[in-house]
């Protein structure tokens, strides 16, 4: 198995080799860091469905929803230099948003997925999702769906445009632009948001489980809102698609980059040797803003700003954690500063997908958290 694993980790490698073996994977990376030191960085098999490619150290994938968290981070990042105030209406940074009775809606409210905002109330098609001006002009003239700050309602691509556009109005660059000057470049990050074209003969084809990406028998109204507009799997394979500023879904790295950027978080504000954040504009990302039965998830969510939060089923309190439809997984502990990231290219054929949950608590417990 290509890479390295510390002695301590040889139960997680074990767990990874096996997965492979056993047919559960394609192609896959797992990467850890403690203390911002990576002390396990795996990766394997092949990053195509042919298995004519073999996935290298540098192989990236599109990542979807994980990216989620690259563009919370960098609105965090704002945040601690004092450029943006979380608390305060979307509409001080973007005049135009507060039209249709949404002038209270908060930047809080957008990154803890309850600004209402679940999806456009517009019909919008996946060559939309490529023009910005569009995607983000439509947002800002609808109505919220629900009264923001009540409840979650998960933003599964909206997210990306409303953070994004208050990222531009305050700095003039775009999210993706702000990610990989101010937080890729200084860690030495291979994670992408809008991929240059020179990068696509690294990118590994992901291999579909499953058409359905609203895994519900009888979906609401709601939910068949949010899961719109439909990416299909070829879809990411386009150089529209992966040259794009998606900040919700189309991120694009690997296992070892995303665990990179989290120890930013996880390590109180620095990690390779770079602070970009004070320990307390780290630890922001903790702060639960709304939790109970996500409108969309169906499921009981604890959302801080831009991350879910420990319920109670991790080992240590103040962790936060994401995933991306397929099975990208990337999770920041803070108390044991501990990030974790998985980035398979099989996806997963259901929303039970336990491959990197496994990775992950051999993980703890080679650190000693279980």
């Amino acid at each position: 198995m290509p890479g390295f694993a510390e002695e301590r980790f040889a139960p997680l490698r074990k767990v990874f080799e096996d997965s492979f073996t056993s047919g559960a994977e394609v192609g896959a990376a797992v990467c850890v860091t403690i203390d911002g030191e990576t002390v396990v960085d795996l990766w394997g098999g092949h990053a195509d469905a042919a298995a004519t490619r073999p996935w290298e150290r540098d192989t990236i994938l599109n990542v979807y929803s994980v990216t989620k968290t690259m563009a919370a981070l960098t609105a965090l990042l704002l945040a601690d230099r004092g450029e943006l105030d979380i608390a305060a209406p979307v509409a001080r940074y973007w005049p135009e948003f507060a039209a249709s009775g949404k002038d209270a809606i908060t930047v809080a409210h957008v990154l803890s997925h309850s600004s209402g905002l679940s999806g456009w109330a517009e019909p919008i098609t996946v060559t939309d999702l490529y023009d910005w001006d569009k995607a983000t002009a439509l947002l800002a003239a609808q109505a919220p769906f629900w009264e923001p700050g009540t409840a979650s309602g998960y933003h599964v691509v909206t997210q990306g445009f409303l953070i994004g556009e208050v990222v531009r109005r305050i700095t003039g660059r775009t999210l993706g632009t702000v990610f990989r000057q101010e937080i890729a470049e200084p860690l030495g990050a291979d994670f992408h948001i809008g991929l240059p074209a020179e990068h696509d003969a690294r990118v590994a084809e992901l291999i579909p489980g499953s058409t359905d990406t609203m895994p519900f028998a009888d979906p609401t109204e709601l939910q068949r809102n949010a899961a719109l507009p439909k990416l299909e799997v070829a879809d990411t394979r386009t150089r529209a698609f992966r040259g794009a500023e998606i900040p919700a879904g189309n991120g694009t790295g690997n296992a070892r980059s995303a665990a990179t950027v989290l120890a930013v978080l996880a390590n109180g504000g620095e990690a390779a040797g770079r602070r970009l954040l004070s320990e307390a504009g780290a630890r922001r990302a903790l702060e639960v803003q709304v939790e109970g039965p996500d409108l969309i998830l169906e499921m009981p969510v604890r959302f801080g700003l831009g991350f879910a939060v420990n319920g109670g089923m991790m080992p240590n309190p103040n962790t936060i954690y994401w995933g991306g439809m397929g099975g990208s997984i990337v999770i920041a502990d803070l108390d044991a500063r501990l990030t974790f990231a998985y980035t398979p290219n099989k996806m997963a054929t259901t929303i039970a997908d336990t491959r990197g949950f496994t990775l992950l608590m051999a993980a703890w417990e080679a650190a000693g958290h279980l």
